[in-house]
């Protein structure tokens, strides 16, 4: 969304303002006030008009320029109804010279998730990929995947639902062994960071969140739930927009966004098994270290930092 038209919504939205002073107050022409709100109104926004002037009555409810409007985050929305994958679209952007430009989808065709395995993403969940070129050694980048985490936990919080965040980038609702979920809960939410750079600098860094929001669960895999199932359908534009502004936060403070994952963890404390390229890691994990290492204490009392594979948490021994 261009940078008047924000700004004729802002006024909108405080009440009636009649064109020829909405066209002063923006320097521009009448003429332009008019097409800049019969834009806004294909875009699915309800602006009425009478005798006081235009109004803002509604605000469409999902889609890119809907959440662009009141969202205090530096972001450009792209909006699909349907794509192939959002993070190969944004990789497309990110080669083009984009930055901070988020690619937001109502359903993926062709999603993956980490490892290219198969990531369902049907309509009515929040899939969405940010093009960002962080001021960050390439070391460092694994901390926006911790942060996306956290923001992604915060924001199904907020809707009520009591998630927590599996290392490295799993968000969980607690589950019940009984019924053969994995020990640590249902899977609502993946994250997906890709990169490319040189040895000491970063190109640019696509950070892909899939989460199953309005999901009925006739549409879920197994192991999986949604926000739907956990508490009832939700606004998906408020959740895109607070899960976006936490992440603004916290991307700008990569050492915060370690300290908040710790806070919102699941995988601390817990036995765990951590298989990795050389081998499988076994016992507790005790700490994330900057920027996003595992620490798991074997049985044998060695403290081993893992970078980079597959956790599952165990059954206490």
């Amino acid at each position: 969304m261009n940078e008047t038209r924000r700004a004729v919504l802002d006024a909108l939205a405080d009440g009636p303002v009649p064109g020829p002073e909405l066209a002063d107050r923006l320097g521009v022409s009448r003429n332009a006030v008019w097409k800049h709100v019969e834009a806004l109104r294909d875009a699915g926004f309800d602006i009425g008009s009478g005798d006081g002037g235009y109004v803002l009555e509604a605000v469409p409810e999902y889609g890119g320029p809907a959440v662009e409007f009141g969202l205090e985050a530096p972001f450009e929305i792209e909006y699909h109804d349907a794509v192939g994958s959002t993070n190969d679209r944004a990789r497309e952007l990110a080669d083009e010279g984009a930055a901070d430009v988020v690619v937001l989808a109502d359903e993926q065709t062709g999603s993956r998730g980490r490892l290219d395995r198969e990531w369902s993403a049907p309509p009515g969940g929040v899939w969405l990929s940010a093009v960002l070129r962080p001021d960050l050694p390439p070391a460092h980048v694994p901390a926006l995947t911790l942060a996306a985490a956290v923001a992604t936990t915060d924001a199904a919080r907020e809707a009520g639902v009591p998630a927590e965040i599996k290392w490295p980038n799993d968000v969980l609702v607690g589950g019940d062994d009984a019924e053969g979920t994995e020990r640590g809960g249902r899977k609502l939410a993946g994250i997906l960071t890709e990169m490319e750079g040189e040895a000491d600098r970063v190109s640019w860094v696509v950070v892909g969140v899939g989460v199953n929001v309005n999901v009925a669960g006739d549409d879920l895999p197994e192991g999986a739930t949604s926000v739907q199932e956990e508490v009832g359908a939700i606004d998906r534009r408020v959740f895109v927009q607070r899960l976006l502004e936490t992440f603004d936060a916290l991307r700008a403070d990569p050492e915060r966004a370690v300290e908040a994952w710790r806070d919102r963890s699941a995988t601390l404390g817990q036995r765990v098994r951590v298989d990795t390229a050389t081998g499988a890691v076994v016992g507790e994990a005790v700490d994330v270290a900057f920027p996003g290492a595992l620490v798991v204490e074997t049985d044998d009392g060695e403290r081993v930092r893992v970078h980079a594979g597959d956790c599952e948490h165990l059954r206490p021994v």
